[in-house]
């Protein structure tokens, strides 16, 4: 009797207990290294931002976080990776702007959908993008001097990429200010940069992390920033709309993302090393890098970018913003 009791108290017990324990939670997460996306070139702003990032956050969870370049079609290739990426909260993508608000319009059938396939961790930083011209090549003072010289045609404007806060500055500005101009893309910051520098272009909308010393140094001339009001990094250059372009008013981000399929814990832990990572030291980094910090709380955080998407999708069907 008593060995016929211990039997069935055993097979209950086996009943009682799960079939399966899910990977995530046979160990305590993270326990190897994790990959954070960069859905751009390295030397760009999204680049800078993520390696910023990287390094605090891997601290915060006790494991590398190991930037990786996954660069093309206005960020849809990096999206795409993280997206095909098992979801078990090792890959991470870092977001931008342009990727929620500009790619849905120019890569309808890419198969990537920010809002779809991932959550957002957090923000990270806010910035805006510079119009500047080379005197080398194109000597004007003010925008609208600029926009007095396109109105005569046959200006030539860089990108750093189809779909990119850059290619829809510049395509805004175009449609409010009244001019046309030849688009020629590149694949990120640094090339475009490079063809301005040697005079190829006129002129280029770039960001504040990666055109500001050479603003400084003279080699450019700022002629104003795309966001509503000055920025820090040159509070002399006067916003666009305060050039004349009345109602213009572009500002650029970044978030951190993991795949929506992601583990509730491994997304708490997530948030939480984010939150704690993005402390003053990564504050301080990111504004010596030419960018603010973006602190959105979280309880806010769902709403503010439904919001900051629909923003930028009004913008890029205002500014008819296509693929060259």
């Amino acid at each position: 009797m008593h060995t016929r009791r211990a039997t069935l108290g055993a097979a209950a017990a086996l009943l009682a207990a799960p079939a399966t324990v899910p990977a995530w939670a046979q160990a305590p997460f993270p326990d190897r290294p994790l990959r954070l996306i960069v859905s751009y070139p390295p030397g760009g702003v999204t680049d800078i931002v993520g390696r910023i990032l990287a390094e605090p956050l891997g601290q915060r969870l006790g494991q590398p976080v190991i930037v990786e370049n996954r660069a093309g079609a206005g960020g849809n290739i990096g999206a795409q990776a993280a997206s095909a990426a098992e979801p078990d909260g090792y890959t991470l993508l870092v977001g931008t702007a342009a990727m929620y608000g500009v790619n849905p319009l120019l890569y309808a059938k890419s198969g990537v959908d920010l809002q779809r396939d991932f959550l957002p961790l957090g923000t990270i930083n806010d910035m805006a993008n510079v119009l500047s011209v080379n005197p080398k090549r194109l000597d004007v003072g003010s925008v609208a001097e600029l926009v007095a010289r396109g109105k005569r045609g046959g200006l030539v404007y860089a990108s750093v990429g189809n779909g990119s806060s850059s290619h829809l500055c510049a395509t805004l500005l175009q449609r409010m200010a009244g001019f046309e101009a030849t688009h020629v893309p590149y694949r990120g910051s640094s090339p475009a940069v490079a063809a301005l520098l040697a005079a190829e272009v006129d002129f280029l909308f770039d960001t504040t992390a990666t055109s500001t010393q050479q603003i400084r140094a003279g080699t450019f001339r700022g002629l104003g920033v795309s966001t509503a009001t000055r920025v820090s990094a040159l509070p002399e250059v006067p916003t666009i709309a305060e050039a004349g372009v009345a109602g213009y008013a572009v500002s650029v981000w970044n978030t951190l993302l993991v795949h929506r399929r992601a583990p509730e814990p491994v997304v708490a832990r997530l948030r939480q090393a984010f939150a704690e990572a993005m402390d003053t030291a990564t504050q301080a980094k990111l504004r010596a890098a030419y960018v603010d910090p973006l602190l959105v709380p979280p309880a806010e955080l769902d709403a503010w970018l439904e919001r900051e998407q629909a923003t930028w999708l009004r913008m890029s069907r205002d500014a008819g913003v296509t693929v060259d």
